[in-house]
């Protein structure tokens, strides 16, 4: 049997793995709570979170690039901050893998129910967890073809929207031959009807929205080419939110009043369904079930594999860290599995509540774990120079002040989690697992079972 995750994953899964993780349940449905809170101005709320977000990705490719490890952004935070640093960003960031998983599953059963409103949600939440499940536990490559088409249905209907959308904006196309124009987008209560306050408290919905680029860091451990297609598939970011977060929204709020968006579940379908285009609506709702199940599949992997590097590095249990013949970590992707399954009990319980709860809990641990980038990338690059080394070529522009600025940016949405009362509670699980993760590390003896392996592997070498 092979003792490691292998390479099979080509430039072009790495590439579409990076676009799809833009285009999920944070843009189809989550994007409506966005709208709620700050109206129109939610595009400029995209924009300040896009460019966050590239500076992260450049943060995270730069050490990427440079040592393209199973478990990412984890190894790199335990090597330049410290063993805990490690352990508590990697278990936070498989419990935001699940979490995420949880609200992609939900986002499917909402949608199914659009076809069969008279079937339970949380039939669908099973059985694309069984789907999914199914999917993961076949070789990196297939994964990889999967997503590839996952993300191709996507984008192409994303972009023929925004085309269909400009149409009916300025030719009138499915509305009488009476052009829409833009006047929607300040005709209630104007670009900022609940005031700069609206859109800053937009914030945590923009990062949750968000949450999944980072995917690229852990695919690069099974990535075949992994200096040539990380730059490429960092490089693309900020394009992909301009594109498909700001000129989608800009498109769907231009079409109709923002005020009516949101009240009957995704705004891309309830948009045609209000235009008289059943067809489109019907469409539309096929996609974004795609969409969620794209989402899904990859929370899928990312969880699975940095549960395999924890293991690996004696971070949990050391049967996790075993692969089968294909290289497919099978029992760390069971364990994360076991764990999704509560979707479907809290589907089977609170099915109007699932989606906005996770949204709001994970905003904590989607902050966390990019800031443990931001900081395990300021500590590489003081390594490098104490090392007398240089940045490689591709590398973060204008360090250290991008990275300071976007570290303030994360702590101001912090700030603004605890403002609103809706988010504030994931304040209070974000600090409790936190905690939690303190006294398993103490009290598990995490850091002498991290020592022994260090020792060993250093013998073997």
């Amino acid at each position: 049997m092979t003792q490691h995750l292998q390479r099979r994953l080509t430039p072009r899964h790495i590439t579409f793995m990076a676009l799809g993780m833009a285009i999920g349940a944070g843009l189809f449905l989550g994007s409506a709570d966005a709208i709620k809170l700050a109206g129109p101005s939610v595009l400029f709320a995209y924009m300040v979170g896009g460019v966050m977000i590239f500076i992260i990705m450049r943060a995270l490719g730069e050490m990427t690039v440079r040592d393209p490890v199973p478990g990412s952004f984890a190894v790199y935070a335990q090597r330049y901050l410290g063993s805990f640093a490690g352990y508590a960003t990697g278990w936070n960031y498989w419990l935001l893998m699940v979490g995420v998983g949880m609200a992609e599953a939900t986002a499917v059963g909402a949608y199914m129910q659009a076809w069969f409103p008279d079937w339970p949600r949380w039939i669908w939440v099973l059985a694309s967890v069984v789907m999914i499940g199914g999917l993961n536990l076949l070789t990196v490559k297939i994964y990889g073809e999967m997503e590839f088409w996952f993300t191709l249905i996507k984008v192409v209907t994303v972009l023929a929207m925004i085309a269909g959308g400009l149409a009916i904006i300025f030719l009138g196309w499915g509305n009488g031959g009476q052009p829409t124009g833009l006047s929607n987008l300040w005709s209630h209560g104007g670009w900022f009807p609940h005031g700069l306050l609206g859109m800053v408290m937009a914030l945590p919905v923009v990062v949750f929205s968000f949450g999944g680029v980072e995917t690229v860091g852990i695919a690069a451990g099974e990535a075949a080419q992994p200096e040539r297609t990380i730059p490429r598939a960092v490089n693309s970011v900020l394009w992909r939110i301009l594109i498909f977060y700001v000129g989608a929204l800009f498109v769907i709020m231009a079409i109709y009043p923002w005020t009516g968006l949101g009240e009957h579940g995704s705004p891309f379908v309830t948009t045609f369904a209000k235009l008289g285009i059943p067809q489109a609506a019907g469409l539309i709702n096929f996609v974004v079930i795609t969409a969620a199940l794209s989402g899904f599949n990859s929370t899928t992997f990312s969880g699975s594999r940095m549960l395999y590097s924890l293991a690996c590095k004696g971070q949990a249990p050391a049967a996790l860290g075993r692969v089968n013949g294909q290289g497919v970590p099978v029992r760390a992707i069971l364990s994360t599995l076991a764990v999704l399954l509560l979707a479907v009990l809290l589907n089977y319980l609170l099915p109007a509540k699932v989606f906005g709860m996770m949204m709001s809990i994970l905003s904590f641990n989607t902050v966390w774990t990019w800031t443990m980038v931001l900081l395990a990338h300021y500590s590489f690059r003081r390594h490098l120079r104490a090392q007398g080394e240089s940045p490689s070529g591709f590398r973060l522009r204008w360090w250290p002040f991008t990275g300071i600025l976007c570290l303030a940016f994360f702590a101001f949405v912090v700030v603004m989690l605890g403002v609103n009362p809706e988010t504030r509670v994931a304040l209070y699980v974000g600090v409790a697992w936190i905690a939690l993760l303190s006294v398993a590390y103490k009290l598990c003896g995490v850091r002498g079972r991290m020592v022994q392996r260090e020792s060993v592997a250093a013998e073997a070498a």
